[in-house]
């Protein structure tokens, strides 16, 4: 078995520069259900109540995926209806993007966002549909719709995993329903000046090598962030900005990033924790140093166990 240098069981405080604010943790519903509509094809984005448990097996699978949150028509009656609605609006001289932002952005057009499907895309694949758990954050839809999109967009979207839509739900598409409890939508640029910056450490240094790690997280394969592997990684991208500061520190010191590995970690029992592995390799040497951070995924929201430390192969 792997010895590790730390051996905290207990969660450690926030770090102090989180790179994103932390969200309130709603306890888990353990019952809480999503009813996909199967008459009349809208989304139904204003909550759900029914039988079915969130996956539709009788256990609660928890999302914490990375994506692009589009909006799209269930039905050619929803799109007349919103066409009607910007024929009431004042749209001279605006976009056809910002004028589809105006408009679901105006309090008396609440009903249109209701209407339409809400689709989380990764890496450019339809992945996820979107329903909020409380109906009250389906504002959190209308600020991932942005007036001037652009392609370092991201959306960080936190919830239950569902069953598979109905055909009917968003004409024809079926993936997934997620039944969100936040959403985070930012741009690459932001996430990136918004990290801590070590000292000693120039822009020029820093920002190509917290961009080149969260490439390497994002492009790892089938990274839907469904599994417990993915959810950690996506986490500590999101939340942890301690290992772009460990990554500057290694390209410094003439190292590259070799590898990211997830572990079951020997302290689990009751909880589900796990060891995520940052492999770095020197390059004249070949010479592999190895450091690790623990995240406790056992519920919705993951937390940090011990922070990170060096590695020890035994």
């Amino acid at each position: 078995m792997n010895e590790q240098t730390e051996t905290i069981e207990q969660p450690v405080a926030q770090a102090e520069h989180d790179i994103m604010a932390s969200p309130s943790s709603p306890d888990v519903r353990q019952n809480a259900a999503i009813l996909p509509q199967v008459e009349g094809g809208a989304c139904g984005c204003s909550g759900a109540a029914g039988s079915m448990l969130p996956n539709g097996t009788g256990t609660v699978s928890y999302v914490y995926a990375i994506g692009r949150v589009e909006a799209r028509f269930p039905n050619l009656a929803a799109e007349k209806e919103f066409a009607q609605a910007t024929g009431r609006a004042d749209t001279a001289g605006k976009t056809d993007q910002q004028t589809f932002h105006a408009v679901l952005s105006k309090r008396e057009n609440r009903y249109l966002v209701r209407q339409l499907c809400w689709v989380l895309t990764i890496q450019g694949l339809e992945t996820y549909l979107l329903q909020p758990r409380d109906p009250a954050d389906i504002d959190l839809l209308v600020e991932a719709i942005r007036p001037a999109p652009t392609p370092n967009d991201i959306d960080v979207v936190i919830g239950l995993r569902g069953p598979i839509a109905p055909p009917q739900m968003c004409n024809g598409l079926m993936v997934p329903i997620v039944l969100f409890d936040q959403i985070y939508s930012f741009d690459r640029d932001t996430l990136i000046k918004a990290i801590p910056k070590p000292e000693k450490t120039t822009d020029a240094q820093f920002g190509p090598a917290a961009e080149e790690l969260f490439n390497r997280i994002m492009q790892m394969t089938d990274n839907a962030g469904a599994t417990d592997e993915h959810r950690v990684l996506n986490y500590l991208v999101m939340r942890y900005p301690a290992i772009y500061a460990k990554t500057v520190e290694q390209f410094a010191k003439d190292f590259s990033l070799t590898g990211v590995e997830v572990r079951p970690s020997p302290l689990s029992s009751t909880r589900n924790i796990v060891d995520v592995i940052f492999s770095y390799t020197n390059r004249n040497t070949d010479f592999t140093e190895k450091f690790f951070v623990r995240v406790d995924v056992t519920e919705e929201f993951p937390f940090l166990v011990a922070k990170m430390s060096p590695y020890y192969d035994r």
